[in-house]
């Protein structure tokens, strides 16, 4: 009976030679090489040529301009500042007037004229702490602003400085006492607010600004 070559076995053939020592193979198959462990082989990636070492970065990179600083300036955190201030103020103020106005109508049964006075409390106090914090907000971010245009560097002394006179400017109104109050109030909250910032670096490692 005649056996006809398949084309697996014509492949077959044409892969694998013969010698004196017996049969031997040029080529391998997937399911021959799939056993084979990576033990003792070398880390370079056979498709990139590369150590996948290399590709390992400790630390971010950042695209940016010529002579641009990887932080934010005052001036750039000026706009988020003044939004969050406006926003946490607007919370604030309207959680402050529903308490209010629950207080003031709790004599009231439930109906439509408390429920008005009850909301017409809510926006009013939120509108009122929205505009508190957004100014107090706004002066200090234009004296950190200027602080940083005039001193040419960014620390916490221009913090602390914002921080004291925007005090001391809110509170002016209420003439040299009330100015030394609000200067003292807005150098304790910005102390904190630097201490904040730098803890890391007091504890030893590297600091996170912003």
């Amino acid at each position: 009976m005649d056996k006809t070559p398949t084309p697996e076995s014509s492949s077959g053939a044409s892969n694998r030679g013969f010698s004196l020592f017996g049969r031997t193979s040029t080529e391998y198959s997937n399911t021959e090489l799939a056993g084979v462990p990576l033990t003792g082989m070398s880390p370079i990636s056979p498709y990139l040529n590369v150590d996948p070492r290399y590709l390992i970065q400790d630390s971010d990179e950042f695209i940016l301009p010529t002579g641009a600083n990887k932080t934010r300036g005052r001036f750039e955190l000026a706009f988020f500042t003044i939004g969050s201030c406006c926003i946490t103020g607007a919370v604030l103020g309207s959680l402050n007037g529903l308490r209010m106005g629950l207080s003031e109508t709790r004599q009231m049964a439930w109906s439509k004229p408390r429920n008005v006075q009850i909301l017409n409390m809510v926006t009013r106090q939120g509108a009122t702490w929205a505009n508190t914090l957004g100014s107090v907000a706004l002066l200090y971010s234009v004296f950190g602003v200027v602080m940083e245009k005039a001193r040419g560097a960014e620390d916490d002394v221009n913090t602390m400085v914002a921080g004291t006179m925007t005090g001391m400017l809110y509170k002016s109104p209420g003439g040299l006492r009330g100015a030394a109050r609000g200067g003292l109030a807005g150098l304790a909250l910005s102390g904190l607010y630097a201490l904040y910032t730098n803890w890391d670096h007091l504890k030893g490692n590297s600091p996170t600004r912003y």
